[in-house]
């Protein structure tokens, strides 16, 4: 390896061989999900199919043209699982974050939903039912129930709703 490549402590990128394997690989499957993800990546994957389609002849369409395209299908197949599953867990986790930052940041959010990601299927379940309810009450726009307006369910103002953050 070049000394280029080697950066002095404290100094430009650190070399390589200081970076955790999981961070490498966290930036490999973002590159390699960004770039086979793109119209190129279609595009040139269309044309290798049809390239071998057309060897087809060629082989006289032996029992091996056909491993070929099989193999290296299952393969590819095979190693994206990981790489957009690594991906997909990372933006999760991101969203995830942005999410608890929010609910932390805004006074009338509930702060017991920043575990929510952890509760039983019963208790998500219990919890969609509570927003599908506040959200058909939402649909009332004559508020003919007799809830002053702003009032929540919960006892709580509804910013948007007249209520606004309360003090104190």
């Amino acid at each position: 390896m070049s000394s280029r490549n080697r950066s002095a402590p404290g100094r430009g990128r650190p070399s390589p061989e200081a970076v955790p394997i999981t961070e490498r690989f966290r930036l490999a499957a973002q590159r390699i999900s960004k770039g086979l993800g793109s119209l190129p990546a279609l595009v040139a994957s269309v044309g290798l199919v049809a390239l071998w389609a057309l060897s087809g002849p060629i082989f006289g369409f032996s029992d091996t043209w056909q491993l070929v395209i099989n193999t290296t299908t299952t393969v590819a197949t095979f190693w994206m699982v990981f790489v957009i599953q690594n991906t997909t867990n990372r933006e999760a986790e991101a969203t995830q974050l942005k999410l608890d930052e929010l609910i932390r940041a805004v006074h009338d959010a509930r702060n017991e939903f920043l575990d929510v990601d952890d509760e039983s299927d019963a208790a998500l379940e219990r919890r969609h039912a509570e927003f599908e309810r506040l959200a058909g009450d939402d649909d009332g726009a004559g508020d003919d129930d007799g809830a002053a307006e702003g009032d929540d369910p919960t006892g709580r103002e509804r910013p948007g709703r007249g209520g606004g953050r309360r003090s104190g």
